[in-house]
């Protein structure tokens, strides 16, 4: 019992590492106790709810100790993140386990790298997903080790965390084969290698960037981080809010081509397309033509991108599953929106597309019944529009992408920016929810990550938080830290290659679904044969 107590908690710890500020690394080993664990019972069903209830323990403290910060923005929210993402790794791990018992191992051991992906995949593309632990992730303080992401995206590196495990874990039960061995240190080492030399590669490109013989194209981009307290953001004290923003877009530079304002910065509720005021919300146009005679004044060319809070009306007949009914009359959606503003008070506008599960993501109905569970994590709550689109703003600082936060977390929707034309990408995001703790710091560092499968340099704008650039080979620029109030200005490359992974999108996901299926398949019918005595 103690052992296996030790057992328990040392996976959790190896697996929790990445997303508490660590190096990513010891997830290549934090399986290793939990197959010790299952390996040591037989196959008797009293045995199998034992290693259900040791894995339970495993994966609740897992997700436990690395969602814990959601409690500062609602009680419910990591109790609910944590058995949603318990359920699939259960699923992944007890599958594997049941074919251990009734079936061979090495179908057992495909079972397991099979289950696990897809079940992330599932979570990843799910109608509510929170894709935070997908273990790829937890390397986003690794950036040199899984280079080679450009190919695989996170999946990747979860199928790397796997095998790792399984190689490991099978040489320490043959201690004496050389041969496992040296299958373990290549499955761990290879990789590596891959990706110090791709590493290397991205380094000779980026210091291509500012050689004064082979000049590459870069975009003029300032950040603005105005620091504003999230849970009083949203209680009317609009004004305030809009002399910051005009305070600190005079500490931009001239030459600036893009400025990003972080997440809802533009206090208020406006109708689209044209952003005028809505029925009593005593909200005008008067800032967004504000923003814009600042442009013309001091950036004639620059391309201003802030988030607001948008809606849109239908008539009964063509309106969204999403749509609100309007006291007004007819229906409207109200949309987490990134506004491309120029000078001439023309816009763009980028709907959020990946919505925050329980606050945006949440049936009116059922957010009216359940109002005091809800993670209150943007300031429009209950359900809101879904964005369809990833089409870049366009500016003279090249196309940009626009991701709104939760949307930095999905590296093949990410891409969908990049597929249709964005040279560089720009994160708007409203940090400051969960409080001075891991969350916000690892959301940042998950960028690094979408910057190495796309390759493409990200600026990234937060309300406070990290705001920053990151390079196309996930290196931290200039950041600006927590509560910090400021502007930071840089070059920001361009790029225009296309990835492997960006082109082909989550496809080891994909694939996995297929593998699971057909071992689960196979399974089924190896324990006919043997019921039937065709097999040993």
């Amino acid at each position: 019992m103690l052992r296996r107590s030790a057992a328990v908690l040392l996976s959790v710890l190896l697996l929790s590492a990445g997303w508490l500020g660590l190096t990513g690394i010891p997830l290549l080993t934090a399986f290793v106790p939990l197959l010790w664990i299952a390996f040591s019972y037989d196959a008797s069903r009293r045995s199998w709810w034992r290693v259900f209830g040791w894995a339970l323990l495993v994966f609740t403290g897992w997700n436990a100790a690395t969602v814990w910060w959601i409690w500062n923005a609602t009680p419910v929210g990591p109790v609910a993140a944590t058995l949603a993402s318990t359920l699939l790794n259960m699923i992944a791990f007890m599958s594997f386990y049941t074919v251990l018992r009734g079936g061979r191992k090495p179908l057992a051991y495909t079972l397991f790298v099979a289950a696990w992906i897809a079940t992330e995949y599932w979570y990843t593309v799910g109608e509510f997903s929170w894709p935070w632990l997908v273990l790829g992730n937890g390397f986003s303080h690794d950036v040199w080790a899984v280079q080679w992401y450009e190919y695989t995206g996170v999946f990747g590196g979860s199928l790397w965390v796997l095998l790792c495990n399984l190689a490991l874990f099978e040489a320490w039960r043959a201690r004496r084969s050389v041969r496992r061995w040296l299958l373990a240190a290549c499955t761990v080492v290879l990789p590596m290698g891959v990706s110090l030399w791709i590493w290397q590669t991205e380094g000779a490109k980026l210091a291509g960037v500012r050689s004064p013989l082979t000049p590459r194209p870069e975009a003029r981009v300032s950040v603005i981080q105005p620091d504003v307290d999230c849970y009083s953001k949203f209680d009317g004290d609009d004004a305030r809010q809009e002399r910051n923003i005009v305070d600190l877009l005079s500490q931009v530079p001239d030459d600036a081509q893009v400025i990003l304002l972080p997440e809802t910065a533009v206090p208020g509720y406006y109708a689209e397309p044209a952003l005028e005021e809505l029925p009593g919300s005593g909200v005008a146009r008067a800032f967004w033509q504000e923003l814009a005679d600042t442009l013309r004044r001091r950036h004639p060319g620059a391309l201003l991108v802030a988030g607001a809070n948008t809606t849109r009306a239908y008539t009964a007949a063509g309106r969204t599953a999403t749509a609100r009914r309007s006291p007004y009359g007819g229906y409207y959606d109200i949309f987490n929106s990134a506004v491309g503003l120029d000078s001439a008070g023309r816009t763009q506008i980028h709907h959020k597309g990946r919505l925050v599960i329980g606050v945006e993501n949440t049936p009116t109905w059922i957010f009216d019944v359940l109002r005091f569970l809800v993670i209150d994590l943007g300031g429009t709550l209950g359900q809101i529009g879904k964005g369809q689109t990833t089409q870049p703003f366009v500016s003279q600082g090249g196309p940009v992408g626009t991701a709104i936060c939760y949307e930095g977390l999905y590296g093949d929707f990410y891409g969908g920016f990049v597929r249709r034309g964005a040279r560089f990408m720009a994160i708007i995001s409203n940090d400051g929810w969960w409080g001075d703790t891991p969350g916000y710091r690892h959301l940042f560092t998950i960028s690094r990550l979408r910057a190495v499968e796309h390759r493409r340099a990200i600026a990234r704008a937060a309300n406070t938080g990290i705001s920053g650039f990151i390079s196309p080979r996930g290196d931290i620029g200039a950041t600006l830290g927590w509560e910090e109030r400021g502007v930071l200005t840089a070059q920001v490359p361009l790029e225009s290659r296309i990835t492997f992974y960006t082109r082909y999108g989550d496809y080891i996901g994909r694939i996995a679904q297929y593998l699971m299926l057909l071992c689960l398949l196979y399974y089924v019918a190896y324990r006919v044969k043997k019921k039937n005595h065709l097999v040993e």
